[in-house]
């Protein structure tokens, strides 16, 4: 408990048996330690570095925030891309001529829904009915991996409606696409996690 007390890198590994540091003496010697421990030490020694750890972990978890929202804008934009594809296949192959705007309307939230059924396992309306404190619609608070899914699956009912498959055909396959990919997105993004 003295000021004037000192113990050496060496004989505090000694009389303590630290581990992740090491003191050698010699030509190329010196105190190494592992990196927790030394910024710790430095944070103690110094409240200049100790702020600038601080500043600079601060600074990365900004930058991985915003690296997060571009990759769910850019999923959510491509969602809407493919969304005109899909809107497209159906005016072409099951909106007949004589419809007013209101039963065109209804013919493409139909056509929506029956993606929200697929991957949700629900309608916009009946997901509004369970969340109506929530903001924006289903798709809005979509995960990262279901847009992809989403987006793919809009490309795909493109392809279906063209080829003639009727509505309750076209939902068998795309559920089946949805579990499919949706497994394999996310036994992907546990494997990344744990390389991480």
């Amino acid at each position: 408990g003295v000021n004037s007390f000192t113990l050496t890198p060496k004989q505090w590994i000694e009389k303590t048996n630290a581990k992740g540091i090491v003191s050698k003496s010699g030509r190329y010697g010196g105190t190494f330690a592992h990196k927790d421990i030394a910024f710790e030490f430095a944070s103690w020694i110094s409240i200049e570095f100790k702020l600038y750890i601080i500043k600079e972990f601060q600074r990365l978890k900004d930058v991985e925030n915003d690296r997060l929202k571009l990759d769910w804008s850019l999923q959510r934009t491509l969602a809407k891309v493919n969304y005109h594809i899909h809107t497209d296949a159906i005016k072409e192959n099951l909106i007949p001529k004589e419809l007013s705007k209101s039963q065109m309307v209804f013919i493409y939230a139909n056509e929506a829904d029956l993606l929200n059924v697929a991957l949700f396992g629900t309608t916009a309306k009946q997901w509004r009915e369970a969340n109506p404190e929530a903001d924006g619609n289903i798709r809005d608070v979509a995960t990262l991996e279901q847009l992809v899914v989403l987006s793919n699956l809009e490309s795909i009912n493109a392809v279906l409606i063209h080829q003639g498959l009727q509505q309750t055909e076209r939902l068998i396959q795309l559920n089946k696409i949805a579990i499919t990919q949706m497994k394999s997105l996310v036994n992907r993004s546990d494997r990344t996690k744990k390389i991480k």
